[in-house]
């Protein structure tokens, strides 16, 4: 049963529930209001019989609903002797039935007071009885009225209130049938879309949005994740494309040196040295690659939940870990400022920006600078620069400036510090440095930096620290 269907059978259901409560709730009133009515005339009738006037016997009109009366018909009384012998008083002559109750009453067995309101089916009609003691042992007064017609009425009510709730079933079902189409068709579609999304890849495809309900938020958020699953895959193609650009030159001169070691013995010694240094130094440049290719792939699969991170201790451990590596004397000038962001991806950009000032600046004795302000991160150095044409692509994988082809490194790490920048809601810059060399950084979304980033009551910032100087 699908959905449609079955909001369609809820709403019915629904309604008719409704219905036949109402229904019930109307037919149930009534027939208690009515029975109420006749009851306060036989009661009237009684008492007057009682006092000896006959004359309320003549045809009187009983209230048989809200508004309607029924037609005029006498009412019929006959009283029962201690004995059992009944005596007609007046107004119609139907013998009315005498049981166990009315003899009980007519005799005095029964309890005091006590009144017996029974209906009876006598002759062709119906007749509602009210039967009363007489005073002083007289036996029992019987006052009779006709309610065949009340009967019908209420038989005509019942069926009404029948029809009623079943023309309300048909019409809640229509309606529901209507509204679930309504609702059910942008799901069914949606549905569509992500079983063709599922079978056969199509996640160009985009979902009309219409409305602002649930529904609308559900297919927005679909877009978003077809759009997001459409840049995941261009991006692992792009990278499948560039890595395999990128592994055929060190795999390509792999085997010019295999080939090359079949003749090893009758090799110089010193073409031996250059041979085995040649695979040695394309063997590193190869696993370098890989070991790069799997931190881009891999970037915020694995990476550490979001935490509070101050950014000078992020600062002080990737310099201090460069400047033991390198040798370089990395000066680290940072504020007290606190970002809400991943630990480990951050100190993996900011490592990567002091590794890659090291090496452009590989011949350089003046220290790197390292510094953060207010969730702004730069490295700078007194290399050669940048050239005005490599600036906006520095940070493309796999792209190597001119002057940067002849260093080891396989141009992923600036890539890698704008993965990590853009995660973190911020962007990457870098200009050439007045004097000579760069600054290269990037920042986080304003909106990461936490309470705890405000400077302290004199403003004063931690003074620079210089790591790793030799």
């Amino acid at each position: 049963m699908n959905l449609r269907t079955r909001f369609a059978l809820a709403f019915a259901v629904v309604a008719a529930v409704v219905a036949i409560a109402v229904g019930w709730l109307s037919y149930d009133a009534s027939a208690q209001r009515i029975g109420q009515e006749i009851d306060t005339t036989l009661s009237a009738a009684t008492v007057a019989l009682a006092d000896g006037r006959t004359d309320v016997l003549a045809a009187v009109p009983v209230t048989v609903g809200h508004g309607h009366r029924g037609e005029a018909r006498p009412l019929a009384a006959q009283t029962v002797a201690p004995d059992g012998t009944v005596t007609h008083v007046g107004g119609e002559a139907v013998g009315l039935p005498v049981d166990t109750t009315t003899r009980a009453i007519a005799d005095g067995t029964a309890a005091a007071g006590t009144v017996d309101i029974t209906e009876a089916d006598v002759g062709r009609g119906t007749y509602r009885i009210m039967t009363t003691a007489l005073s002083g042992g007289r036996g029992a007064l019987q006052v009779a009225a006709d309610v065949e017609q009340t009967h019908d009425l209420l038989h005509d009510m019942a069926i009404e209130i029948a029809w009623v709730s079943a023309i309300v079933l048909l019409v809640a079902a229509v309606a529901g049938w209507l509204l679930a189409w309504r609702i059910t068709r942008r799901l069914i579609r949606l549905a569509g879309i992500a079983e063709d999304v599922s079978l056969h890849g199509g996640i160009d495809r985009q979902i009309p949005v219409e409305g602002r309900d649930e529904v609308a938020r559900l297919s927005t958020s679909f877009n978003t994740m077809l759009g997001r699953l459409a840049a995941t895959r261009d991006a692992q193609e792009r990278l499948i494309q560039d890595a395999a650009h990128e592994l055929r030159t060190p795999l390509t001169s792999l085997r010019t040196n295999a080939s090359v070691l079949r003749r090893f013995a009758d090799l110089s010694p010193a073409a031996q040295d250059r041979l085995v240094s040649d695979v040695q130094g394309e063997t590193r440049e190869l696993s370098h690659l890989v070991d790069e290719l799997v931190e881009l792939a891999l970037a915020g699969a694995m990476d550490s939940p979001e935490e509070p991170v101050a950014l000078a201790d992020v600062l002080a451990a990737a310099g201090a870990r460069v400047g033991r590596r390198t040798g370089r004397a990395i000066v680290v000038d940072a504020d007290r400022s606190v970002v809400r962001g991943r630990r480990h991806a951050l100190d993996r950009a900011v490592g990567n920006l002091i590794e890659n000032a090291v090496k452009f600046d590989g011949a350089g004795v003046e220290p790197i600078q390292a510094t953060a302000r207010k969730g702004r991160i730069s490295v700078s150095d007194n290399g050669p620069g940048i050239d005005p044409e490599d600036t906006v692509r520095i940070f493309d994988r796999f792209y190597r400036a001119r002057n940067a082809r002849g260093l080891p490194g396989s141009g992923l790490g600036l890539s890698i510090v704008h993965d990590v920048a853009a995660s973190h809601g911020g962007s990457v810059f870098a200009d050439r440095r007045s004097g000579g060399g760069a600054t290269v950084g990037f920042t986080v979304d304003p909106a990461r930096l936490l309470p705890d980033s405000e400077p302290e009551h004199d403003g004063s910032s931690p003074p620079p620290t210089s790591l790793g100087a030799t």
